[in-house]
């Protein structure tokens, strides 16, 4: 399977599963539920084979950029109170070295399509970073009491970390 198409996957153990394995997405998680007793190399064998029948059966597709705008006017109107003003909001392929970026002149947003298989959590953090710089276009410190306002804000910037170095692409 192509690394970069592969959702987040949460394994959990089960002592009372003794010999079933199940998957089922949850959001745009992958929970696999497995028996306790396997070892590391069964558990990770179910899991590629899981992920593999879960994939065929469901083509888990990206957000479009109707719904990412549809997204971020949500963020504004939850998060940040309508402050918020931009002009378009898409998803690109050609950034590979950030996460979003915001022309504060334009309004134009731009979100790597790196991100189209993270946590909500983590897209939603993001866009409330993006969509912040709209109306405050540095990193002072009125900029960040606006950008950390995103549910799980400082857990999406440690996942944000992990997913460069180790995530689809990164370091390994």
């Amino acid at each position: 399977m192509e690394e970069s198409a592969r959702p987040p996957v949460k394994v959990i153990r089960s002592a009372r599963r003794r010999r079933t394995i199940e998957a089922r997405f949850k959001g745009r998680v992958l929970e696999v539920r497995i028996p306790a007793r396997l070892s590391k190399a069964e558990e990770e064998r179910a899991v590629e084979d899981m992920l593999a029948r879960a994939m065929k059966k469901r083509k888990v597709a990206p957000l479009s950029d109707a719904a990412l705008s549809d997204r971020a006017a949500r963020l504004n109107a939850e998060i940040l109170e309508g402050h918020a003003q931009w002009t378009s909001i898409r998803w690109v392929g050609n950034m590979t070295t950030r996460w979003a970026s915001c022309t504060t002149s334009t309004g134009a947003i731009r979100v790597s399509d790196r991100l189209q298989h993270v946590p909500d959590y983590v897209l939603d953090a993001v866009l409330v970073h993006e969509l912040t710089h709209t109306f405050v276009p540095n990193h002072s410190r009125e900029f960040w009491e606006w950008a950390d306002r995103a549910p799980r804000a400082e857990r999406a910037k440690g996942f944000l970390e992990a997913y460069q170095r180790f995530g689809p692409g990164g370091e390994r």
